[in-house]
């Protein structure tokens, strides 16, 4: 982290020692909190240490906002203080001592009812890096310079929080940005939408990928979503590394300079939010030998792996141990620890996850993570093919959130009104965050799109038996090898015949209204009324009872492919000679020369969460509505209507010149 060296006094350090039983409760605030923000950094005071194996220092209340702990201001005990391992707690005076690992990030654990200061950009300020002699080779983006030895003391200001057992965090799946037209999106999307909330979230917690490999583009983001005024958690992702390290250890270095710990953990109210880095960078003999990963260990090329270290285990195990029964525990890390869209691919499911089970048996918990694009929200009891096989797991036994992702679809797509890429997803969820609203132990999660007014909560369209048939043409080609570059596809959205205007022929060859219910899960009620009708449930089309993913046509969110099957977007040309200005510049692909339009990399054929229901035959010809209402545990009630037409035959979709054309209008005639 940067200014983490600061000439400070040098004093006696008497702390106290690794603790793993019963917690001092931390000391109650009497004065007013005020929330304005508290901009300061940790205090290292300068000077050998006293042993060159202990870290130590004070946790103190930071009276006057200014980091330091000048005289009067009074050490806070019971605060955990943690090596990414170990776990201390301060004692009555605010001391603790900790084990000095060779390669560390030595920081505090934020208590409820308190806060760590941030900086400038509301980027807490809770850790210090050691690394004695810093990164071992010269990194990309610089990696992290020598520390030196350990200082003499390192102390951790706090100060009281607004924060109570009510409050709201905005969980950021993958900002994703490549490139800094990327950032501006992120800008122009969740930063405007977060500062305009009503009521601002109290923190941020983002689960990975803030950016897309480059990692100079870190202080430029994080400075944009601090605009949002509101303290950002991040986790690393397995595009925030080093990838030209060479050990696993030296994967993060650049991360730890510009950003912090890759684990660590933070309270608020009665919910303990653990991040974690479950990225393995580069993989290697563990995975191979332990995990069978063959990608870790025949491959000579670099690549990741999902799974927790030893360290990080025994952290949440520590930890764990030393929380109360009455907290919420919510973990956050980047790739999941089993999913629906990438249950079959190794690489993208954690290996240990059981290990993790195991701490958190008979806990409250929530999982939430990032990494594959997608909205899941998983139930506990949920099953899926591949589970078994991958990591050894069944079902679930607490409610695992897939968080999609700010960026959508990788910032792809046609723009939008905004001039952002609408970036529809892979299961046809729009780019958005959830809004994780807590009340003591409960939540609730309601996924905010971007753009779109907070109350919505799905996309509605019919599956006609037409665009079945245009939806598999186009994706028989996308995912046909080879196609050139410049090939026409065979179809485009204007083969499409409108789907939400049937014949009772459409009616009765197949055709059904679908709802895609962005956080849908297992106990969600979804129901439909036609006309004013009884309300009728809707068949969700997985069930997650140890069922594989079913894709297809007919599986297919109709509203999603019709904008992600034919992106116009690709036939932009400038005449300007900038390479950057011709064709489709998406993430880190290469520069696509204007070309036909045609299917972006993600469509939405499968998905966890779309339900459906049979059109009825019978309907009259005419107009009719259907009014789709959502019920959902743990999230806000929501329901839509989508306006549908019946007719006898199809009319012609353009205008009728041959109409037009049987009659000229003449000359005026004067009266």
């Amino acid at each position: 982290m940067k200014n983490q060296l600061r000439p400070g006094r040098i004093a006696v350090l008497l702390a106290a020692s690794v603790v793993f039983g019963p917690l001092d409760t931390v000391d109650a605030h009497a004065e007013q909190v005020s929330p304005a923000p508290y901009f300061a950094h940790i205090e290292v005071v300068t000077g050998a240490s006293g042993s060159p194996e202990t870290a130590s220092g004070w946790v103190f209340d930071d009276a006057n906002r200014n980091g330091r702990r000048d005289n009067g201001e009074a050490g806070i005990k019971g605060v955990k203080v943690s090596n990414g391992r170990d776990i201390a707690v301060t004692n009555q005076e605010g001391k603790y001592s900790l084990p000095a690992l060779q390669d560390m990030s030595l920081f505090v654990i934020q208590p409820a009812g308190w806060r760590v200061p941030t900086d400038k950009r509301f980027i807490p300020q809770f850790a210090y890096q050691h690394k004695p002699a810093g990164s071992p080779k010269p990194l990309r983006y610089g990696g992290l310079p020598p520390t030196g030895p350990l200082p003499a003391a390192i102390n951790f200001p706090l100060a009281p929080s607004p924060v109570g057992e009510d409050f709201s965090c905005a969980i950021l799946g993958d900002v994703q940005a490549t490139s800094n037209i990327e950032v501006g999106y992120a800008r122009d999307t969740i930063v405007r939408e977060l500062r305009d909330r009503k009521t601002k979230p109290a923190c941020i917690f983002a689960l990975g990928d803030l950016v897309g490999d480059d990692l100079d583009l870190i202080p430029r983001l994080a400075d944009v979503l601090g605009a949002a005024e509101i303290p950002q958690w991040w986790v690393q992702g397995n595009h925030d590394y080093d990838s030209d390290a060479d050990r696993d250890a030296d994967s993060s270095d650049t991360w730890r300079r510009e950003y912090g710990p890759t684990s660590y953990a933070f309270e608020a109210g009665k919910v303990l939010f653990i991040g974690l880095d479950n990225v393995v960078y580069p993989c290697g003999l563990v995975d191979y030998e332990e995990f069978g990963r063959d990608f870790c260990g025949e491959d000579p090329r670099k690549t990741y792996n999902g799974r927790f270290t030893e360290d990080q285990m025994t952290f949440v195990a520590n930890l764990v141990r030393l929380t109360p029964h009455d907290r919420l525990i919510v973990i956050g890390h980047h790739i999941p620890l089993v999913g629906f869209d990438n249950r079959e691919q190794w690489q993208h499911q954690t290996d240990n996850a059981v290990r993790l089970y195991d701490i958190l048996k008979g806990r409250a918990a929530l999982d939430l993570s990032g990494h594959s694009h997608t909205l899941e929200n998983l139930a506990a009891g949920d099953s899926f093919a591949g589970w078994r096989e991958s990591v050894g797991v069944d079902s679930i036994p607490f409610r695992h959130v897939v968080a999609g992702a700010v960026a959508g679809d990788w910032w792809g797509g046609d723009f939008d009104m905004t001039g952002v890429p609408m970036s529809l997803q892979g299961d046809g969820a729009p780019r958005g965050y959830i809004d994780m609203k807590v009340t003591g132990l409960d939540y609730r999660l309601d996924y905010l799109a971007s753009g779109q007014p907070e109350s919505r909560a799905m996309s509605l369209s019919l599956n006609t038996p037409a665009f079945r048939e245009w939806a598999k043409i186009l994706l028989d080609w996308r995912d046909s090898e080879p196609h050139r570059a410049g090939d026409v596809p065979p179809l485009s959205i204007q083969d499409l015949p409108d789907v939400k205007l049937l014949t009772p022929a459409d009616i009765k060859a197949g055709s059904w209204l679908t709802a895609n219910v962005w956080l849908g899960d297992s106990d969600t009620g979804v129901t439909v009324s036609i006309d004013g009708g009884p309300a009728r449930p809707m068949q969700r089309t997985q069930e997650a009872k140890g069922e594989a993913s079913r894709s297809g046509s007919e599986y297919a969110d109709p509203f999603a492919l019709q904008h992600q099957l034919t992106v116009s977007r690709t036939a932009i040309g400038s005449k300007s000679g900038a390479t950057t200005s011709q064709g489709y510049i998406q993430g880190r692909l290469s520069p696509m020369p204007p070309a036909p339009p045609r299917p972006q990399g993600s469509a939405a054929d499968h998905s966890s969460h779309l339900w459906r229901f049979p059109v009825p035959e019978g309907l009259a010809p005419g107009t009719h509505t259907a009014r789709v209402s959502v019920t959902r545990p743990q999230g806000t009630p929501a329901a839509e209507t989508i306006v549908f037409e019946i007719r006898e035959t199809r009319p012609q979709p353009t205008f009728r010149f041959e109409k037009w054309n049987t009659r000229k209008d003449g000359l005026r005639v004067e009266e």
